[in-house]
């Protein structure tokens, strides 16, 4: 990412009428958001943080009053790349696929990695082929499996080596 920020939740709400927020999560769970005490370069200063159904409800020390709190929505929370947690071999954050080139087990220039969705069963990376004509390159989606991806490699140069057989 440019900015070199990863975005771990975002405000999709008031909450109640004394300053607290809904939070739409995109990190693993609550607990991997606890870890923060602040966001977005410090703008945001944890209280408290508690799960819902769906989710999390946030208190903030800067947002005391539901006016100020429906001014949040839609903000995305973001901590800076250096201050996640290192990972183990085979492990890696979404961020870190995302917009990276794919290349067929044959070669063939795939496109790049726009999304990575989970379903419950694994990781699903959704791929963008190539621009034909000045239109965009159809989409399609494969497993983040060995068998599927058999080899990528994150970071500048990166790449996600696609297994033929699964390409559409």
């Amino acid at each position: 990412m440019a900015d070199n920020t990863v975005t771990l939740a975002a405000v999709s709400g008031a909450h109640g009428v004394t300053g607290e927020v809904r939070l739409k999560l995109f990190a693993y769970n609550l607990d991997s958001l606890k870890h923060y005490k602040s966001f977005n370069d410090g703008a945001l200063t944890v209280k408290s943080l508690r799960p819902t159904k769906d989710g999390a409800i946030a208190r903030f020390a800067e947002i005391n009053d539901r006016n100020a709190a429906e001014k949040l929505r839609s903000t995305l929370l973001t901590v800076p790349r250096e201050a996640l947690p290192k990972l183990d071999d085979g492990e890696y954050y979404y961020s870190d696929l995302l917009g990276l080139r794919c290349v067929s087990t044959d070669g063939t220039d795939l496109g790049a990695c726009v999304a990575v969705e989970n379903f419950g069963a694994s990781d699903v990376l959704e791929i963008q082929l190539p621009s034909v004509e000045g239109k965009p390159g159809k989409k399609f989606m494969v497993p983040m499996t060995a068998d599927a991806v058999p080899e990528w490699t994150a970071g500048a140069g990166g790449n996600i080596v696609i297994d033929s057989a699964f390409v559409i």
